[in-house]
């Protein structure tokens, strides 16, 4: 006689925010699914709908509550989780009937929260262990959380309150977690955190004894070089610039990491960076810069850049574009700044009016656009490595180099393309540039 099995709940999942609340929605998800739920794909097929919340800026939790919102609206059962966490009055008071509220990273209490609103029927048939995690990127690339929180106290921010201080992962745990990631298919590693040039600070850069021989220490350059020789790409995110970042240059001038560093400067103008509570260092940056490319010529580097901070001067923002025109970088992403409930620089003096914001940004962006496009103009002509992203059906692909991360980069657009999948690494001939992609063709 067939033996007829109990039908598991299925979860339904909004993800908002940075790669970090990513990495959070993959391990509730991994775990849901260890417990015995399946995934749904719509609200409609959801038994429970997990929002997992940004809550940086204003902006962003408004945001976090529209997807709320429709998420009651489009299914009615509803757990909130993530950043916004830390304002469950908020939430409540706006969304009465939701089902339970969670902070950020806190896995048990919101994997215990769906149990409780959806029950698994207990099966022998169900209740398994997946072979592998669940990912919510492609299969080719994987984001490799190697810390929580920040010790740092930047005005603007409110990630420690939402987040905690420093805790970093060990350094044996994160390397078998990259081997099984690139045994899996993940071509490209990429390293986040919070503050990935701080981590193994609070374990006192300690070595930890690695499962074949040898040890690994509880170091960024350590990390980074073990994490090289998996064979993978190594991308790295949100590095502050201290000193010893100059110890992984030669690391990508060798091939082990991509010569990528994506640094969140966030001004130049040291009476800003001081308002901001930031290091006060540009002009050692730009020789520290100038330094990094005569290491590895071809190092990329992203930052972001924060325009109206309050006090921000018409001399502070000129100093700003004046050191942009010195540092010459790849790639820049600019915010305008945004008071955001309980950062102390809501308090500060001389708010920039709206209009003078918006006049900035405007500038800033057609000055890093203006610098992108003539660094883009310089690769035509030359073959660069490129990853394979995307395939159409009609022969071409969409890539990117190693100056490039997903989604917040530029991309590489291929023609003439047969036989190429998502994760491909393939030698392109680069033959047009715009002011953020490159256009090629893969090189015979």
């Amino acid at each position: 006689m067939a033996t007829i099995l109990p039908s598991p709940p299925k979860i339904g999942m909004v993800s908002l925010g940075c790669p970090k609340n990513l990495v959070d929605s993959e391990r509730i998800l991994t775990k849901l699914r260890a417990d015995g739920y399946q995934m749904s794909p719509d609200y409609a097929g959801a038994d429970v709908v997990l929002v997992n919340t940004c809550g940086f800026l204003d902006s962003a939790k408004e945001e976090s509550l529209e997807a709320i919102g429709e998420a009651i609206a489009e299914n009615g059962r509803v757990i909130v989780t993530g950043c916004m966490g830390k304002e469950a009055d908020v939430i409540r008071a706006r969304f009465p009937q939701v089902l339970a509220v969670t902070g950020a990273h806190q896995y048990e209490q919101v994997v215990g929260a769906v149990h409780d609103a959806a029950p698994v029927p207990p099966s022998a048939y169900l209740n398994l262990v997946p072979k592998r995690d669940l990912k919510l990127t492609p299969r080719h690339y994987s984001y490799l959380k190697i810390s929580e929180g920040c010790n740092h106290r930047c005005s603007f921010c409110i990630i420690p309150a939402l987040r905690g201080d420093l805790v970093s992962r060990r350094p044996d745990a994160i390397l078998r977690e990259a081997e099984k990631l690139v045994a899996a298919g993940t071509r490209e590693l990429l390293v986040i955190s919070q503050d990935t040039s701080a981590y193994g600070l609070d374990l006192r850069h300690a070595s930890y004894p690695l499962k074949g021989g040898g040890e690994i220490r509880a170091d960024m350059t350590d990390l980074a070089r073990h994490l090289g020789e998996l064979g993978a790409w190594v991308r790295l995110h949100y590095v502050y610039p201290y000193p010893h970042v100059d110890k992984v240059i030669p690391l990508m001038a060798d091939g082990l990491v991509l010569p990528y560093l994506d640094i969140p400067f966030q001004h130049a103008s040291p009476t800003v960076l001081r308002a901001m509570k930031r290091p006060v260092n540009d002009a050692k940056v730009l020789d520290r810069i100038r330094n990094w490319r005569s290491i590895c010529p071809d190092i990329a580097i992203r930052s972001t850049f924060v325009v109206g901070f309050p006090g921000e001067t018409d001399a502070d923002f000129d100093y700003l574009m004046e050191w942009l025109d010195e540092a010459q970088l790849d790639r820049v992403g600019a915010f305008r700044f945004e008071p955001v409930a309980g950062a102390a620089a809501n308090d500060l003096p001389d708010h920039v009016p709206e209009e003078i914001k918006e006049e900035r940004y405007a500038r800033l962006m057609e000055k890093t656009a203006a610098i992108s496009a003539a660094k883009l103009q310089a690769k035509i002509g030359r073959t660069l490595d490129v990853i394979i992203d995307a395939v159409d059906d009609e022969g071409g692909a969409t890539g990117r180099s190693k100056a490039d991360a997903p989604e917040i980069d530029g991309e590489v657009h291929l023609r003439d393309t047969e036989g190429l999948a998502p994760g491909d690494i393939v030698r392109v001939h680069i033959e047009d540039a715009d002011e953020h992609d490159l256009f090629g063709a893969a090189a015979d």
